[in-house]
């Protein structure tokens, strides 16, 4: 099972190595194929006041001793196409935003590096139509049809994380997750999924409440891994807060993932 798991955003190099101490028995795990998660930029924080990092420079220096010091695969988004380059000499991943889905200069130049390449379905696709966006990366890669297997060779994974649903909100339809792994390996991100976005007055609210019951449905629909923002305290974090999970909550829920997985195959 691939899993997912960091702190939305880097806020300091301490940051980061407590979270990471506290992911190591993922990393350890046989049944894991872990990589560790962090946003050297957040550009698109609802308010120009919101903390956005510490920029790709320094970020990357940041993650690069996350992963020299406990050996973590990386994951990391990139926001505009100058940014790939820098990121493919760090990161196993090279995430795309939600919001940048369809933005072909960004995905074309992730699908010209070697790494994996993760896109957040936009919260405003319909599950059908992010095939096209697969499919760029797939035809720069010298693929030409779209399907799980060709996906799976060729290093691309789509994310779930909720669908728009009024104003504020997000709902996850989980018929997305078996329509998507038709043409792609799919991971679902159970912390931006239960987020309410602009919901608190100039940030983006949450209901962490919801993320153990979600996950427990996509594991039962069957996925291909598991995305969650963790912290080892929420209540301040400088971005997502509302809906990141604490590294004890985290182990519960993993637990459990691997109890459906465990049920459905017996």
């Amino acid at each position: 099972m691939i899993l997912i798991a960091g702190p939305c955003v880097i806020e300091s190099q301490e940051q980061l190595e407590i979270i990471a101490s506290d992911l190591k028995k993922y990393h350890k795990s046989s049944d894991i194929e872990f990589y560790f998660k962090a946003s050297f930029d957040k550009a698109n924080r609802t308010s120009l006041e919101s903390y956005r990092g510490p920029g790709v420079k320094k970020g990357l220096e940041m993650l690069a001793k996350i992963k020299e010091d406990f050996g973590y695969k990386i994951v990391t988004d990139v926001h505009e196409s100058y940014q790939v380059e820098a990121v493919a000499e760090v990161a196993d991943v090279i995430q795309i935003p939600a919001f940048l889905c369809r933005q072909t200069d960004l995905l074309v130049a992730a699908a010209k590096t070697d790494k994996i390449v993760n896109i957040k379905k936009g919260q405003f696709m319909s599950p059908t139509d992010m095939q096209y966006s697969v499919l760029k990366v797939l035809k720069t890669r010298g693929a030409v049809e779209c399907s799980y297997e060709q996906s799976q060779k060729a290093g691309v994974w789509l994310t779930e994380r909720g669908t728009t649903f009024g104003y504020n909100n997000l709902v996850v339809d989980m018929r997305s997750l078996v329509i998507m792994r038709k043409f792609a390996p799919v991971i679902f991100d159970a912390t931006h999924s239960v987020q309410m976005p602009g919901g608190a007055g100039g940030k983006s609210s949450g209901n962490r409440e919801f993320v153990a019951p979600l996950s427990r449905a996509a594991a039962a629909v069957g996925v291909d891994g598991f995305f969650f923002e963790t912290h080892y305290d929420p209540s301040i974090a400088l971005s997502d807060g509302a809906n990141m999970v604490t590294p004890a909550q985290l182990e519960t829920i993993v637990d459990d993932i691997f109890k459906i997985q465990r049920a459905l195959s017996a």
